[in-house]
């Protein structure tokens, strides 16, 4: 099964026998913000990926300058441990982590999380890839890829017990758009999967396919 097709399943699930009082909400911040998202404000295809330092989530700082010394980058945001898209879509980035090892390219995911929710999130998804700690979403503000939740919002991951002062350290209420870039040596991004719309990810093998054409 693709992942599209796993994404699919469980957002039908969800939005069919949740709560509406839940559901809702969900599904209107969603339409709002896939309405009112400024594309050309993202990075692009062509542009130069701006440097960064990021903490590991042992809390190792790595920067890209020394990621790009291996070899392309394939970089991954996602928003947190407590979205379950997210967790499927990094599950199916670590399937095929040999394969984009082989053809030499580095992948490593960037979450607005600290760094002790980015290990839980390694642990829990079994991940062999570094995942980094973005604090305050500051790097990905910089690409452009910001959603800040409406209000009406907090009570829907209370309900679900998110916490996300304690989860990313702040309360800002915003979180990063899923997006996934590949990056060449030379720091160019040569390809971008930016998705306003939070149950859609960049396949494995679309992101092969990217690779492969570098």
């Amino acid at each position: 099964m693709s992942l599209a097709a796993d994404l699919s399943a469980v957002y039908t699930d969800f939005h069919t026998n949740g709560p509406a009082q839940i559901t809702k909400p969900i599904r209107d911040s969603t339409a709002d913000f896939v309405a009112n998202f400024d594309f050309q404000k993202a990075i692009k295809v062509g542009d130069t990926l701006p440097p960064f330092k990021l903490s590991d989530a042992f809390g190792n700082e790595i920067s890209s300058s020394t990621l790009l010394a291996k070899g392309p980058l394939l970089l991954t945001f996602y928003r947190g441990e407590w979205c379950p898209f997210c967790n499927l879509a990094l599950r199916a980035l670590q399937k095929h982590l040999p394969e984009f090892k082989a053809k030499g390219v580095t992948l490593v995911a960037i979450t607005c999380e600290v760094p002790k929710q980015a290990l839980s999130t390694s642990e829990k998804n079994e991940l062999k890839f570094s995942v980094l700690s973005d604090p305050e979403n500051k790097y990905a503000g910089e690409l452009g890829l910001l959603f800040a939740m409406p209000e009406y919002m907090r009570p829907v991951f209370d309900t679900f017990g998110v916490d996300f002062k304690e989860r990313n350290g702040d309360d800002s209420f915003v979180l990063p758009v899923p997006a996934t870039l590949l990056v060449d040596q030379k720091g160019v991004v040569r390809n971008t999967f930016v998705e306003p719309e939070y149950a859609k990810r960049a396949e494995p093998e679309t992101v092969l396919g990217w690779i492969d054409q570098l």
